[in-house]
């Protein structure tokens, strides 16, 4: 048997409605957004007494989707340090193509987004980046040139 897919990927917040105008700004669709509580989310996730708010973003492709949520119980754990450097073990960032990184860097500051080193070209195929976003939330950017 094969993947058929990668379907989401989860990210963990604390500010749900900044996380989700980040990600909307960056060109992302919100799909929805709600509560989550229940026995059967308990079941899934290994832990008791939850009660989220998530929201799902789709990228304009159709294909990407990001899981953003928001624990009220349990109350989330955050990492120490809380601004990992870029090699700390654990998913470290999220890679979108964009049409204009210079432009869509510009866009997401407005979100007191940060550059995490520079923005650089990798021979004559990308510009890329790493950009911090809120609550500390690591971006790719790739540009493909030409």
């Amino acid at each position: 048997m094969a993947i058929q897919r990668m379907d989401n990927v989860l990210i963990v917040v604390d500010d749900l409605d900044a996380v989700v105008s980040f990600f909307v700004d960056l060109g992302m669709e919100l799909l929805g957004k709600g509560p989550i509580e229940g026995r059967w989310a308990e079941r899934v996730i290994g832990l008791d007494d939850v009660r989220q708010d998530v929201a799902m973003l789709r990228t304009p492709d159709g294909h990407g989707r990001i899981e953003l949520a928001k624990f009220h119980t349990p109350t989330a754990i955050a990492p120490e340090p809380r601004v990992a450097p870029t090699n700390t073990l654990g998913i470290r960032r999220v890679m979108f193509a964009v049409d204009d990184v210079e432009d869509t860097v510009a866009r997401l500051r407005a979100h007191g987004a940060e550059l995490v080193g520079e923005l650089v070209r990798f021979e004559d195929s990308f510009l890329l980046c790493y950009v911090r976003g809120p609550e500390g939330i690591v971006v790719g950017l790739a540009e493909e040139l030409g």
